[in-house]
């Protein structure tokens, strides 16, 4: 399905406040989607990205799609769940300055109830999308506290704070994110580091049109339309509208803002009929 793209670059937004020169920041899962996107946000704002993801083909493209266009980058293939590939990839991450600037994005999806999701589903999708925000919190926050602060930026869901069918373990996956956000924010206050989270609703991403044409072959566009008017505005978010937001989060702009969960979800909380 056509996605309308959104320039990389846009002379209105390059107020010093929003610019990241002199910052290293690692994204997890910047290989593709919106991790893809704020990797290169970042990147086109001043900031050496290092990018952490399992398929180091696709991270590859990503580093070169952000050096094309003018930034630094660099990519490191890895297993979130892998504390130990982890903590490894932070050291290298560190060899091009400070740390400063953390974006876990990395996760994936399940779709079902209670009754539905065996435990080998459960554990899967905790292990990436807890496990992977836990080992990479904890691997960032010491090269941090050295360097006198930083921002740690976690991409949650709406589905933590709102009854979604059939994603239960996903919902709770995300809640877990965001009461992991909260903690930090609380506890390395003191260290200047500052911890928020996006909960996107839907992303047009390559995840929806795989998910589309997977579960609905021959039925993917009226079904897209279906998935895109669930948001009071009548589409889906662009990956590259949650990466406007994390720069904001991630920059000076965004200085007095910690322990906050930002909702970019198309009216989809508070505009439902």
């Amino acid at each position: 399905m056509e996605s309308r793209r959104v320039p990389l670059k846009d002379a209105n937004n390059q107020h010093s406040d929003f610019r990241l020169d002199g910052k290293c920041a690692v994204v997890t899962g910047g290989a593709r989607g919106i991790g893809r996107a704020i990797a290169l946000t970042f990147a086109t704002h001043g900031a050496f990205v290092h990018i952490l993801d399992i398929d180091p083909e696709q991270a590859k493209a990503a580093v070169a799609e952000i050096k094309k266009a003018g930034g630094r980058a660099a990519m490191t293939g890895c297993d979130v769940c892998d504390a130990e590939a982890v903590r490894a990839a932070f050291r290298e991450a560190s060899e091009h300055g400070h740390v400063d600037v953390l974006v876990n994005c990395a996760g994936i999806a399940h779709i079902g109830t209670l009754e539905s999701t065996t435990e080998n589903d459960f554990d899967s999708i905790y292990r990436v999308n807890v496990k992977g925000v836990f080992t990479c919190m904890q691997a960032a926050v010491p090269f941090m506290k050295s360097n006198g602060g930083g921002v740690i930026l976690n991409i949650a869901s709406i589905a933590a704070s709102a009854g979604l069918a059939n994603r239960f373990a996903y919902s709770t996956t995300k809640g877990a994110v965001l009461s992991m956000t909260y903690s930090v924010a609380k506890d390395y206050l003191q260290h200047n580091i500052r911890c928020n989270s996006i909960s996107p609703a839907r992303v047009h991403t390559p995840f929806v049109d795989g998910f589309l044409k997977k579960n609905y072959p021959g039925k993917e566009k009226e079904n897209f339309e279906l998935l895109a008017r669930s948001q009071p505005v009548g589409r889906m978010a662009q990956p590259q509208e949650v990466a406007a937001l994390a720069l904001f989060l991630c920059s000076d702009a965004g200085a007095f803002v910690t322990g906050a969960d930002y909702p970019l979800d198309g009216g989809f909380f508070n505009l439902r009929g």
